[in-house]
């Protein structure tokens, strides 16, 4: 019985420990949207020119060539076992679409998580028809406008957010927060920068747990959460990226991000207690808009050597695009290592964009 009960509390206790966790507060949120930029190790800050961008810079809103855009992105992590799925659509608020209005919502989910609280009768004999499921789901919702100033070479953007967390009937949350950028174009020199969770996001947190699930916590000496609020501190990421004509029809894309955080220190390439600044670098080669192959590296770390404990090595994690443009259609594919270069935890990484023209009238309408 005690072993059970030790089991089940462990379970529970996965659910619910970053909740406590303010340092990595609503991380689903950092891992990207978008096969173009997972391609590209998520340097797009300067570079963004679509839907997309109201999550990555939404002052590249104001690229859009087309009226309306919709986008979406499905990937699976762990074998399946996370879903991460991303929608996203807008439309020009003028005819010079100097101006641009975005809705986007993320979903970050574990699905049909089997609840064991009750496989053990009070008599302690099991029973598996007592067994249930929940899921423990993320999800953010985003209001995005952005415009260009008098000056067409600046675009300034911002992002409203509302952010809602689930974990099964156990605890749930709601989250405010907002974002702001800007971006810079000249010829080919794009500049970017990005405050995400400006005004710092807030997520009140409350729990619901039964007398049975309250005792279990109690055996299994996990603290019974309490309502409490969760904070997420701003950080602020500069970019790059510089666009090289390689002939009529090639051109070249580097690009390269900074992020700086606020939450204190982090194992990042540039790391202290009260500086840490984490690179990204991406790059894109661009066949006559029709084919574009993509590279990138980022989330450089140190970590103890597997045969030197002693010892520290670099690592960083590698990722690999692929994006074709079919008319109105563009679809975009990312290989993705969410660990570092020398694990083989690959995900496949699909999204597709849609361009919407405008509907045209005759002149006696």
């Amino acid at each position: 019985m005690k072993k059970q009960l030790l089991l089940l509390g462990f379970l529970l206790f996965l659910g619910i420990a970053q909740v406590f966790s303010q340092k990595y507060s609503n991380e689903f949120l950092a891992i990207g949207v978008g096969a173009r930029a997972h391609g590209m190790s998520g340097a797009q800050v300067a570079l963004t020119d679509d839907i997309t961008a109201a999550y990555w810079n939404p002052a590249g809103l104001t690229q859009i060539d087309a009226p309306f855009q919709v986008a979406a992105m499905h990937a699976e992590w762990f074998a399946g076992v996370g879903q991460y799925d991303y929608l996203s659509f807008g439309k020009a608020l003028n005819r010079d679409r100097k101006a641009f209005l975005a809705f986007s919502l993320i979903r970050l989910g574990i699905d049909n998580i089997p609840y064991t609280i009750n496989l053990v009768n009070p008599d302690g004999t099991i029973n598996y028809d007592n067994v249930t499921e929940f899921s423990a789901a993320d999800y953010a919702l985003f209001g995005s406008y952005a415009r260009q100033l008098r000056n067409p070479a600046f675009s300034i953007g911002g992002s409203v957010k509302v952010v809602r967390r689930v974990i099964g009937t156990i605890g749930n949350s709601w989250g405010f927060g907002a974002d702001l950028g800007m971006q810079y174009r000249k010829g080919g020199l794009m500049v970017g920068l990005l405050a995400r969770d400006l005004t710092t996001t807030f997520n009140a947190w409350s729990f619901s747990l039964t007398e049975r699930e309250k005792e279990v916590f109690t055996a299994t000496g996990n603290e019974i959460p309490v309502s409490n609020t969760e904070i997420t501190k701003p950080r602020f990421i500069l970019g790059a990226a510089y666009k090289f004509s390689l002939g009529q029809k090639t051109s070249l894309l580097p690009a390269l991000d900074f992020e700086w955080t606020t939450d204190g220190q982090r194992n990042v390439l540039i790391s202290s207690k009260s500086f840490n600044v984490d690179p990204r670098f991406g790059l894109e080669a661009d066949y006559d808009g029709f084919l574009k192959l993509r590279l990138g590296a980022g989330n450089f770390q140190r970590v103890k050597d597997d045969f030197d404990p002693n010892k520290e090595v670099m690592t960083f994690q590698p990722n690999f695009g692929i994006g074709l443009r079919l008319g109105r259609v563009q679809l975009d594919y990312a290989l993705t290592d969410i660990g570092n270069q020398s694990s083989v935890a690959y995900s496949h990484i699909f999204s597709l964009r849609l361009d919407f023209k405008e509907r045209r009238t005759s002149s006696g309408n």
